[in-house]
């Protein structure tokens, strides 16, 4: 298991993320504020993590919704996966979204999102006047319907 070092932000102190089962994928994160926040219907907020990440390099930080939250009460984050560079060394912030139709309470230490560390990689691009053919082609939006 990979080793990834984090610091706390502020003075609000959870529990560091962790897995849920041994079958989870992300890591929860937290929200980092010290009274409730109301996110009203068709409105999105900023929530602090209180937690800046050292992701190794060839490695990201994906950002993802909680489905629970989505399903019972319209909570998303709408630039999700949300990416973490590995040389970005700031607090995590989430984006919260409530495209419901009644206000929800953001309360402190309720689990907000997730956190996948994903490996990737750098390309560099190489620019032709022509790329191979494939059956696909051009295709795009809906040709397979």
């Amino acid at each position: 298991m990979m080793r990834v070092t984090v610091r706390r932000i502020g003075s609000t102190v959870f529990e560091l993320p962790k897995y849920e089962t041994p079958g989870s994928v992300g890591l929860d994160l937290r929200a980092a504020i010290e009274a409730p926040l109301t996110l009203e219907p068709g409105a999105r907020m900023l929530v602090p993590s209180g937690l800046a990440i050292a992701i190794p390099r060839g490695y990201e930080g994906q950002v993802r919704a909680r489905s629970g939250l989505a399903l019972k009460h319209g909570i998303w984050l709408p630039n999700a996966p949300g990416t973490i560079d590995s040389d970005y060394r700031g607090e995590i912030g989430v984006i919260l979204a409530n495209s419901g139709d009644a206000p929800f309470e953001v309360t402190p230490g309720i689990r907000i999102a997730q956190l996948v560390i994903c490996p990737v990689t750098q390309v560099r691009l190489l620019e032709v006047e022509i790329l191979d053919e494939t059956d696909r082609g051009g295709g795009g939006f809906g040709h397979t319907s």
